[in-house]
């Protein structure tokens, strides 16, 4: 059990078997505007009294597309899971990506967990301004993640905090699919918290990778970082399904230190969590690019380090 929490998935599947769902306590606290606009339309006491009771507890951690939750799962449990992402047009002509993962996780204690994933890529490019045409799938490479929760989301804290970091060797490059060696590192800090218990969630997410990479006969490695804030809000519109949307801010540079900027990109798009069992879920989401800009590009839009449009779907299996 998660420290601070009142129940697990655990005691959801005796409840389901015995049809009794254990009410959640009342956790008062202020609600942001956003969702308070979103919900003012529901009486309070009617959400709370009412509808809470029906709602068991729900882990956040791939509740809210590509923001991540904070909540790393139950202690003991062990996952696997495949997850594919996709990126979609850029500048010039047809351009697709489809990098899919297939990873393990490891949920050593309710303090941290890792995650170990292999990861393979798919590239249909046209007359890609920068690219060169391809139709080709190949092995992309490695990936480890540990995340540690820092602070667990309970009576004493309404906000739940972590940090994963996740080192990745890489064959060929991610976008543009030719062959290079690349070593990467994501750290991610992940916030969440329940603006209303077990049924309307938020979360915010601050990223930093840096990225080294080399060619085949290049003497030099090239660096480059990437920076990205994003948040989210997901609603239980069932005890099972879950909608909600997200809002994504990149930024691409040249060199570790964040100096040169390549570009920018601004995303919007809808998520969706489908628990089918307590042991087996389903994730999904959708990012539109509404704004950005290139360096040296016109345009509102940058589709030079960017794509136009990026979805995701993960599916889910823990035991």
């Amino acid at each position: 059990m998660r420290a601070g929490r009142a129940t697990t998935k655990k005691d959801h599947a005796i409840l389901e078997k015995t049809g009794n769902l254990m009410p959640v306590s009342k956790r008062p606290f202020a609600m942001s505007f956003a969702a308070f606009s979103l919900f003012s339309a529901v009486p309070s006491s009617f959400a709370q009294e009412v509808r809470v009771g029906r709602y068991y507890e729900l882990e956040t951690k791939y509740l809210f597309g590509f923001t991540e939750g904070a909540d790393i799962g139950v202690q003991g449990e062990k996952e696997i899971e495949s997850e594919t992402k996709a990126g979609l047009g850029m500048r010039g002509g047809k351009f697709r990506a489809v990098e899919q993962e297939l990873a393990f996780d490891n949920y050593t204690s309710q303090y941290w967990m890792y995650e170990f994933a292999v990861h393979g890529l798919w590239n249909q490019i046209n007359n890609v301004e920068g690219l060169d045409n391809r139709n080709s799938a190949n092995f992309l490479g490695l990936s480890w993640k540990p995340k540690f929760l820092i602070v667990g989301r309970g009576p004493g804290s309404p906000i739940g905090l972590s940090i994963s970091i996740e080192p990745e060797w890489g064959k060929i490059d991610g976008t543009g699919g030719g062959h290079e060696t690349s070593f990467s590192m994501e750290t991610r800090l992940a916030a969440d918290t329940e603006l209303i218990p077990n049924m309307l969630y938020a979360a915010i997410n601050l990223i930093y990778e840096p990225e080294v990479s080399r060619a085949p006969g290049d003497a030099n490695w090239s660096r480059a970082s990437g920076f990205g804030a994003t948040a989210a809000m997901a609603y239980r519109v069932t005890p099972k399904v879950t909608l909600g949307g997200e809002a994504e801010y990149y930024r691409a540079y040249e060199g570790f230190g964040c100096n040169t900027l390549d570009g920018s990109a601004f995303y919007l798009g809808p998520t969706l969590h489908v628990q089918f069992t307590p042991k087996v879920f389903l994730n999904a989401a959708w990012s539109t690019q509404v704004a950005g800009h290139a360096a040296g590009e016109p345009g509102n839009l940058d589709l030079t380090n960017f794509p136009r449009q990026r979805a995701l779907l993960g599916l889910h299996y823990e035991f």
